[in-house]
């Protein structure tokens, strides 16, 4: 049985990083999963976004609706890396996609702030934060000028702050370990 991961949290958080750490964990598990980022997925969708409300619900539905179709229909495992600003935006997939785990990526402002400030070289611009903060950033910022909804319920919360992102993605295997064991152990025996 397929399922999906959504990592969610405030810009900067550390979501994509653990995700690569992820990645590497459950491939040396021998566990497939397809990658959605939004940060590269946007560019196709919104090739010249103005993030409003509007165009954030469309952009964020559709991430959804392409996580339920290669769980349900691909039979892939899926993690999907995107803010989702708005609840509605995480329980959609929660509903359309029965084997559904929201990841909170839990991180202080001022640590998200102060990381997002350093990224260079990557599909989002760097100093949003400070864009936001001063106006200039179109539609605004979850977290800092548009709103961010935590998860009520999530199913793992990581402390990004707090644990390395290495330490961050063991504890999301282990939440995939003990919910989808037969993932471990179907990959344990063609081994």
């Amino acid at each position: 049985m397929s399922f999906c991961l959504w990592l969610t949290g405030l810009p900067g958080s550390g979501k994509s990083t653990i995700l690569r750490e992820l990645a590497a964990m459950l491939a040396s598990s021998g566990i497939s999963a397809v990658s959605l980022s939004l940060d590269n997925i946007r560019k196709v969708i919104t090739p010249e976004p103005r993030y409003t409300e509007e165009e954030r619900a469309i952009v964020y539905r559709s991430l959804a609706l392409m996580a339920k179709l290669l769980v349900m229909e691909g039979g892939k495992n899926v993690i999907i890396d995107a803010t989702a600003n708005r609840r509605e935006y995480r329980d959609l997939a929660r509903v359309l996609i029965p084997e559904f785990a929201e990841i909170y990526i839990r991180c202080p402002i001022e640590t998200c702030e102060k990381r997002e400030a350093r990224r260079l070289g990557q599909p989002v611009e760097h100093d949003l934060y400070r864009h936001a903060l001063d106006g200039t950033l179109k539609g605004g910022l979850p977290g800092i000028s548009a709103p961010y909804e935590e998860p009520e319920h999530p199913e793992v919360v990581v402390r990004s702050d707090l644990l390395s992102p290495r330490e961050s993605a063991k504890r999301i295997m282990a939440h995939i370990e003990s919910r989808w064991p037969r993932q471990t152990q179907e990959k344990e025996k063609t081994c």
